[in-house]
Protein backbone atom coordinates (compact mmCIF):
# COMPACT_ATOMS: atom_id res chain seq x y z
CA UNK A 1 0.00 0.00 0.00
CA UNK A 2 2.83 2.39 0.93
CA UNK A 3 4.60 1.54 -2.34
CA UNK A 4 1.45 2.31 -4.33
CA UNK A 5 1.01 5.65 -2.56
CA UNK A 6 4.60 6.57 -3.41
CA UNK A 7 3.94 5.66 -7.06
CA UNK A 8 0.78 7.77 -7.13
CA UNK A 9 2.55 10.73 -5.51
CA UNK A 10 5.41 10.39 -8.00
CA UNK A 11 2.98 10.26 -10.92
CA UNK A 12 1.14 13.36 -9.65
CA UNK A 13 4.40 15.29 -9.08
CA UNK A 14 5.80 14.40 -12.50
CA UNK A 15 2.52 15.27 -14.22
CA UNK A 16 2.38 18.67 -12.52
CA UNK A 17 6.04 19.65 -13.05
CA UNK A 18 6.10 18.27 -16.61
CA UNK A 19 3.12 20.47 -17.49
CA UNK A 20 4.22 23.64 -15.68
CA UNK A 21 7.72 23.75 -17.21
CA UNK A 22 6.44 22.94 -20.72
CA UNK A 23 4.95 26.13 -22.24
CA UNK A 24 3.71 24.05 -25.17
CA UNK A 25 1.08 22.60 -22.81
CA UNK A 26 -0.81 25.88 -22.42
CA UNK A 27 0.57 28.79 -24.50
CA UNK A 28 -0.94 27.56 -27.81
CA UNK A 29 -4.45 27.54 -26.30
CA UNK A 30 -4.04 30.89 -24.57
CA UNK A 31 -2.72 32.64 -27.66
CA UNK A 32 -5.07 31.01 -30.20
CA UNK A 33 -7.99 31.68 -27.85
CA UNK A 34 -7.03 35.37 -27.79
CA UNK A 35 -6.47 35.60 -31.55
CA UNK A 36 -9.70 33.85 -32.49
CA UNK A 37 -11.77 35.36 -29.65
CA UNK A 38 -12.81 31.94 -28.36
CA UNK A 39 -15.11 31.89 -25.35
CA UNK A 40 -13.77 30.56 -22.05
CA UNK A 41 -15.90 27.45 -22.50
CA UNK A 42 -14.58 26.72 -25.99
CA UNK A 43 -10.98 27.39 -24.97
CA UNK A 44 -11.32 25.12 -21.94
CA UNK A 45 -12.98 22.28 -23.86
CA UNK A 46 -10.33 22.34 -26.60
CA UNK A 47 -7.54 22.40 -24.00
CA UNK A 48 -9.13 19.48 -22.14
CA UNK A 49 -9.58 17.36 -25.28
CA UNK A 50 -6.01 18.03 -26.45
CA UNK A 51 -4.78 17.12 -22.97
CA UNK A 52 -6.69 13.83 -23.11
CA UNK A 53 -5.17 13.05 -26.51
CA UNK A 54 -1.72 14.01 -25.21
CA UNK A 55 -1.91 11.57 -22.29
CA UNK A 56 -3.64 8.73 -24.14
CA UNK A 57 -0.99 8.75 -26.89
CA UNK A 58 1.78 8.00 -24.39
CA UNK A 59 -0.31 5.58 -22.33
CA UNK A 60 -1.08 3.49 -25.42
CA UNK A 61 2.59 3.44 -26.42
CA UNK A 62 3.54 2.40 -22.88
CA UNK A 63 0.94 -0.39 -22.80
CA UNK A 64 2.06 -1.68 -26.21
CA UNK A 65 5.64 -1.64 -24.96
CA UNK A 66 4.64 -3.56 -21.85
CA UNK A 67 2.73 -6.14 -23.91
CA UNK A 68 5.70 -6.65 -26.25
CA UNK A 69 8.25 -6.69 -23.46
CA UNK A 70 10.08 -3.63 -24.77
CA UNK A 71 12.67 -2.14 -22.39
CA UNK A 72 12.20 1.22 -20.67
CA UNK A 73 15.23 2.65 -22.47
CA UNK A 74 13.89 1.80 -25.91
CA UNK A 75 10.44 3.20 -25.09
CA UNK A 76 12.02 6.42 -23.81
CA UNK A 77 13.98 6.65 -27.05
CA UNK A 78 10.76 6.32 -29.05
CA UNK A 79 9.10 8.97 -26.87
CA UNK A 80 12.08 11.28 -27.35
CA UNK A 81 11.80 10.91 -31.13
CA UNK A 82 8.06 11.62 -30.90
CA UNK A 83 8.89 14.68 -28.79
CA UNK A 84 11.26 16.06 -31.42
CA UNK A 85 8.70 15.43 -34.15
CA UNK A 86 5.87 17.06 -32.16
CA UNK A 87 7.93 20.13 -31.25
CA UNK A 88 8.91 20.64 -34.89
CA UNK A 89 5.25 20.29 -35.83
CA UNK A 90 4.42 22.97 -33.25
CA UNK A 91 7.14 25.24 -34.66
CA UNK A 92 5.89 24.67 -38.21
CA UNK A 93 2.30 25.27 -37.18
CA UNK A 94 3.28 28.48 -35.38
CA UNK A 95 5.25 29.82 -38.35
CA UNK A 96 2.46 28.96 -40.81
CA UNK A 97 -0.15 30.51 -38.53
CA UNK A 98 1.98 33.65 -38.08
CA UNK A 99 2.39 34.01 -41.85
CA UNK A 100 -1.37 33.64 -42.32
CA UNK A 101 -1.92 36.14 -39.50
CA UNK A 102 0.34 38.71 -41.16
CA UNK A 103 -1.63 38.32 -44.38
CA UNK A 104 -4.90 38.84 -42.53
CA UNK A 105 -3.45 41.83 -40.67
CA UNK A 106 -2.19 43.52 -43.81
CA UNK A 107 -5.44 42.94 -45.65
CA UNK A 108 -7.41 44.31 -42.72
CA UNK A 109 -5.52 47.60 -42.90
CA UNK A 110 -7.79 50.25 -44.33
CA UNK A 111 -6.48 52.72 -46.85
CA UNK A 112 -7.91 55.40 -49.11
CA UNK A 113 -8.28 55.83 -52.82
CA UNK A 114 -9.25 59.08 -54.50
CA UNK A 115 -12.20 59.09 -56.87
CA UNK A 116 -13.44 61.74 -59.26
CA UNK A 117 -17.22 61.60 -59.81
CA UNK A 118 -18.89 64.35 -61.88
CA UNK A 119 -16.06 66.78 -61.12
CA UNK A 120 -16.36 66.04 -57.38
CA UNK A 121 -13.28 64.49 -55.80
CA UNK A 122 -13.56 62.32 -52.68
CA UNK A 123 -11.70 59.58 -50.81
CA UNK A 124 -13.05 56.09 -50.22
CA UNK A 125 -11.59 53.98 -47.38
CA UNK A 126 -11.64 50.21 -47.59
CA UNK A 127 -9.68 47.03 -46.83
CA UNK A 128 -9.03 43.88 -48.86
CA UNK A 129 -10.76 41.35 -46.60
CA UNK A 130 -13.66 39.61 -48.27
CA UNK A 131 -17.04 40.23 -46.70
CA UNK A 132 -17.02 36.67 -45.30
CA UNK A 133 -13.61 37.03 -43.63
CA UNK A 134 -13.34 38.14 -40.01
CA UNK A 135 -10.11 39.27 -38.44
CA UNK A 136 -10.59 36.80 -35.56
CA UNK A 137 -11.15 33.79 -37.83
CA UNK A 138 -14.24 31.68 -38.36
CA UNK A 139 -16.17 28.89 -36.65
CA UNK A 140 -15.15 26.26 -39.23
CA UNK A 141 -11.42 26.69 -38.63
CA UNK A 142 -9.27 23.54 -38.63
CA UNK A 143 -7.04 25.09 -35.94
CA UNK A 144 -8.51 23.02 -33.05
CA UNK A 145 -7.98 19.82 -35.06
CA UNK A 146 -4.40 20.80 -35.88
CA UNK A 147 -3.69 21.39 -32.20
CA UNK A 148 -5.32 18.07 -31.28
CA UNK A 149 -3.17 16.11 -33.77
CA UNK A 150 0.01 17.82 -32.52
CA UNK A 151 -0.85 17.01 -28.91
CA UNK A 152 -1.72 13.37 -29.66
CA UNK A 153 1.70 13.01 -31.28
CA UNK A 154 3.38 14.87 -28.43
CA UNK A 155 4.80 12.51 -25.78
CA UNK A 156 4.68 12.41 -21.99
CA UNK A 157 8.19 10.98 -21.63
CA UNK A 158 8.27 11.01 -17.79
CA UNK A 159 5.23 8.72 -17.71
CA UNK A 160 7.02 5.71 -19.22
CA UNK A 161 9.25 4.70 -16.25
CA UNK A 162 6.37 5.26 -13.83
CA UNK A 163 4.18 2.96 -15.95
CA UNK A 164 6.81 0.29 -16.38
CA UNK A 165 7.56 -0.19 -12.68
CA UNK A 166 4.15 -1.55 -11.59
CA UNK A 167 3.91 -3.46 -14.89
CA UNK A 168 7.19 -5.25 -14.10
CA UNK A 169 5.73 -6.22 -10.70
CA UNK A 170 2.52 -7.46 -12.29
CA UNK A 171 0.62 -4.88 -10.22
CA UNK A 172 -2.09 -3.95 -12.72
CA UNK A 173 -4.16 -2.09 -10.15
CA UNK A 174 -1.28 0.28 -9.45
CA UNK A 175 -0.62 0.57 -13.19
CA UNK A 176 -4.18 1.79 -13.77
CA UNK A 177 -3.96 4.08 -10.74
CA UNK A 178 -0.69 5.64 -11.91
CA UNK A 179 -2.16 6.24 -15.37
CA UNK A 180 -5.28 7.89 -13.98
CA UNK A 181 -3.38 10.07 -11.49
CA UNK A 182 -0.82 11.23 -14.06
CA UNK A 183 -3.52 11.94 -16.64
CA UNK A 184 -5.77 13.78 -14.18
CA UNK A 185 -2.98 16.02 -12.85
CA UNK A 186 -1.57 16.77 -16.31
CA UNK A 187 -4.92 17.64 -17.89
CA UNK A 188 -6.14 19.56 -14.83
CA UNK A 189 -2.95 21.63 -14.70
CA UNK A 190 -3.15 22.45 -18.42
CA UNK A 191 -6.80 23.44 -18.13
CA UNK A 192 -6.33 25.45 -14.92
CA UNK A 193 -3.44 27.51 -16.33
CA UNK A 194 -5.44 28.30 -19.47
CA UNK A 195 -8.54 29.22 -17.45
CA UNK A 196 -6.74 31.60 -15.05
CA UNK A 197 -4.90 33.21 -17.97
CA UNK A 198 -8.00 33.58 -20.12
CA UNK A 199 -9.54 36.69 -18.56
CA UNK A 200 -6.33 38.73 -18.54
CA UNK A 201 -5.26 37.71 -22.02
CA UNK A 202 -8.66 37.92 -23.75
CA UNK A 203 -9.21 41.45 -22.41
CA UNK A 204 -5.67 42.61 -23.21
CA UNK A 205 -5.79 45.61 -25.54
CA UNK A 206 -3.05 45.59 -28.15
CA UNK A 207 -3.90 48.87 -29.84
CA UNK A 208 -2.67 49.03 -33.42
CA UNK A 209 -1.31 45.47 -33.06
CA UNK A 210 -4.82 44.09 -32.54
CA UNK A 211 -5.15 43.27 -36.24
CA UNK A 212 -1.97 41.20 -35.95
CA UNK A 213 -3.11 38.99 -33.04
CA UNK A 214 -3.01 35.88 -35.26
CA UNK A 215 0.56 36.66 -36.27
CA UNK A 216 1.58 37.26 -32.63
CA UNK A 217 -0.13 34.03 -31.58
CA UNK A 218 1.70 32.05 -34.26
CA UNK A 219 5.03 33.62 -33.33
CA UNK A 220 4.63 32.79 -29.63
CA UNK A 221 3.54 29.22 -30.44
CA UNK A 222 6.61 28.77 -32.67
CA UNK A 223 8.84 30.14 -29.90
CA UNK A 224 7.31 27.76 -27.34
CA UNK A 225 8.04 24.83 -29.68
CA UNK A 226 11.57 26.10 -30.25
CA UNK A 227 12.06 26.39 -26.49
CA UNK A 228 11.15 22.69 -26.12
CA UNK A 229 13.75 21.85 -28.78
CA UNK A 230 16.54 23.96 -27.32
CA UNK A 231 16.02 23.21 -23.62
CA UNK A 232 14.82 19.61 -24.23
CA UNK A 233 11.92 19.90 -21.76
Amino acid sequence: MIESNILFLTAASIGFVHTIIGPDHYLPFIMIGKARSWTLQKTTVITFLCGVGHVIGSVLLGLIGIALGITVGFLEEIESTRGDFASWLLIGFGIAYAAWGLRIGFRAKEHSHGHDHNEKFHHHSHHHLSRHTHIHGNEKSITPWALFVIFVLGPCEPLIPVLMYPAAQGDWQSLIGVTLVFGFVTISTMTFIVMISYKNIINLKLGFLEKYTHALAGLIIAISGLTIQLIDL
